[in-house]
């Protein structure tokens, strides 16, 4: 007769754990908003010094934002007057969504890919049009952000045209 040992972690610290091998892979995330790129990655060259920590993607004011890839929301709230979401995704890996007008879910939410964690904002203040600021880190360091995302799609953007 043959005992069998089941192992139960916290929902969180397993989750982390099966989360890790997937959400290191490059170009495997999804974007959490759809839109143009305003403005890139400018890695500050000191932990405290200028630059921009993810990159700002165009979207209308409200737009559903999505997970990038499955994770823990680990931050869901208010920074400074504007509110944010943190989401990590094991391996060391944690992306963040600033500048909502809402939040949909709550620190310690299991979170898969393409699941909605918030409503879009107006972006940083005093820049147009509306957009998402999305960063991520990875070992508490800022990357850019675009290693890691699947390449756009272009449907929506090429119209092809019958050849007569």
């Amino acid at each position: 007769m043959s005992t069998r040992r089941l192992l139960v972690l916290p929902l969180a610290f397993a989750t982390v754990l099966l989360l890790a091998p997937a959400a290191l892979a490059a170009g495997s995330w999804r974007w959490p908003v759809v839109g143009p790129i305003l403005r890139g990655f400018d890695p500050p060259a000191s932990p405290y010094g200028s630059g921009h920590r993810g990159i700002d993607i165009a979207t209308a004011f409200g737009s559903e934002v999505v997970a990038a890839a499955p994770g823990v929301v680990s931050f869901a709230g208010p920074v400074g007057g504007a509110l944010f979401v943190s989401v990590d995704h094991g391996g060391g890996l944690v992306s963040s969504y600033s500048w909502l007008s809402s939040i949909l879910v709550r620190r310690g939410d299991v979170v898969g890919e393409g699941v909605a964690l918030a409503l879009s904002g107006g972006g940083h203040p005093g820049v147009s049009p509306p957009h998402l600021h999305f960063g991520v880190r990875r070992d508490g360091v800022y990357v850019d952000p675009l290693e890691l995302l699947a390449a756009p799609s272009v449907v929506g953007i090429v119209r092809l045209v019958p050849v007569p």
